[in-house]
């Protein structure tokens, strides 16, 4: 039987829908869990439900988030409040600071997720960007869907679908010219997924995964589907 593992400990800063929901995922699935809220209304709902698992405090304040044990320090850090320059804030104390080996971070506008990259945050979760992603899924603006982006590594996974007439349609894999540094990495046709080798051939209706430097996932969609109309 596989061993399971030991309950982790976690600091959840913001008490709203969001930290909330985690909060009772995570003491469902019994970890220990501390849940910080300003908010004197809300942390008294919250204290209702969870007992004594809620702190009254301002997340950003080192005091609260050593009184939630933070010092320990915790396994794993949420910082999902309503504010993104308060998440930020949260996240670089508790990585920074007390060295938490997991910090994740709620980004409510996607335009200040920039910020939180440029502080080496990456982990973050944005609902706006999530459901654009699921939309440009459905109705890609350019013929090529972005997957992951390895911001580390300085590359993107990306899904692209061959079309009747793409410059790669009965071509062999191996012998499109792709940009410096991509690959194709695998083709779902006909309900079967297949890993792509160099004799590989690309038909219409193909979908091909890819993994390719960021700069160049434009470049990569021409050689795959032509220039965009």
């Amino acid at each position: 039987m596989p061993r399971k593992k030991d309950p982790s400990f976690a600091i959840v800063a913001g008490g709203g829908k969001v930290g909330a929901n985690v909060t009772r995922s995570l003491l469902g699935m019994g970890h220990e869990v501390t849940l910080i809220e300003q908010r004197r209304e809300r942390f008294e709902l919250l204290e209702e439900e969870f007992g004594h698992v809620p702190v009254l405090g301002d997340a950003t304040e080192i005091f609260v988030l050593e009184r939630a044990g933070i010092a320990r320090p915790p396994d794993l850090v949420l910082a999902v409040t309503g504010d993104d320059e308060d998440n930020l804030v949260i996240s670089q104390i508790a990585r920074e600071g007390y060295e938490v080996p997991k910090v994740i971070a709620r980004v409510n506008d996607p335009r200040n997720q920039q910020h939180f990259d440029l502080l080496g945050i990456t982990q973050t979760v944005c609902a706006t960007t999530s459901i654009l992603g699921l939309v440009e899924h459905e109705v890609p603006e350019h013929g090529l869907v972005q997957l992951l982006e390895l911001q580390k590594e300085g590359l993107v996974v990306v899904e692209v679908q061959v079309e009747g007439a793409s410059p790669a349609a009965g071509k062999r894999a191996g012998g499109i010219a792709l940009p410096t540094g991509s690959r194709l990495i695998s083709v779902f046709r006909q309900g079967r997924t297949e890993l792509v080798e160099p004799a590989t051939v690309l038909r219409p209706g193909d979908q091909v995964l890819a993994v390719v430097p960021t700069p160049a996932a434009m470049d990569l969609r021409r050689a795959l589907l032509g220039a965009p109309r």
